[in-house]
Formats: C-alpha cells, sequence, structure tokens
C-alpha cells in the first residue's frame, strides 16, 4: 500500500504563505493523480486541489490565484504552495492519491492567525 507523508504545515499569519510537502512512497508505472484536501471541524473534508499531469489541476474557487500545486516526479513528491493566506485557509491538509486504490496521509495543521 501506498503511504503518504506530509509536512510543512504550521502558524503562518494572514498574507503569509506556506509550503505544504506530500512524498509518496511508492510510483509503480505513471505517477498517480494526487490532490490536496483540507477538512475543518465539524465540517466535510473538501477538495482544495488536484493534478493529473503537469498542465492539468483543478483548484477550488476559494485559492484559485493564491494556491499552486505541482509534482515533482523524480522525487515522488507533490506540492501545495499557499501565498496570500487567510484565516479562513486554516485547516488540517491532507494528501491524497486519486488514482485507485485511494490513499490518504496523516493529515497536517495550517494555522493562519494573527
Amino acid at each position: 500500500q501506498v503511504q503518504l507523508v506530509e509536512s510543512g504545515g504550521g502558524l503562518v499569519q494572514p498574507g503569509g504563505s506556506l509550503r505544504l510537502s506530500c512524498e509518496v512512497s511508492r510510483v509503480i508505472f505513471r505517477f498517480p493523480s494526487m490532490a490536496w484536501y483540507r477538512q475543518v471541524p465539524g465540517q466535510q473534508r473538501e477538495l482544495v486541489a488536484m493534478i493529473r499531469d503537469e498542465d492539468d489541476t483543478t483548484y477550488t474557487d476559494a485559492v484559485k490565484g493564491r494556491f499552486t500545486i505541482s509534482r515533482d516526479v523524480a522525487k515522488n513528491s507533490v506540492f501545495l504552495q499557499m501565498n496570500s493566506l487567510k484565516p479562513e485557509d486554516t485547516g488540517v491538509y491532507y494528501c491524497s492519491k486519486i488514482t485507485p486504490p485511494r490513499s490518504w496521509g496523516q493529515g497536517i495543521q495550517v494555522t493562519v492567525s494573527s
């Protein structure tokens, strides 16, 4: 089973930036489609961004123009660059392997607060 390990979260002030990383333990044949999700207590986990290929990405409206999802196939890693962070971006961020079988990381906390 593929393991996903997130890193890069933390506390940042509004307007600041963070870069989340997700390392994929094992890639066979083709790099899978990957995504970042966000969950706030009491709410459902929501899709933030997805990457299928280098130029095939999707973002939820709330983060368009501020977040960028990317990948480094050579390093088996996916990234989420988050700029101009807002308090409403606070939550636990999960890396997810979309290509079946589905896998999830353990989640990492991002807190945007002054």
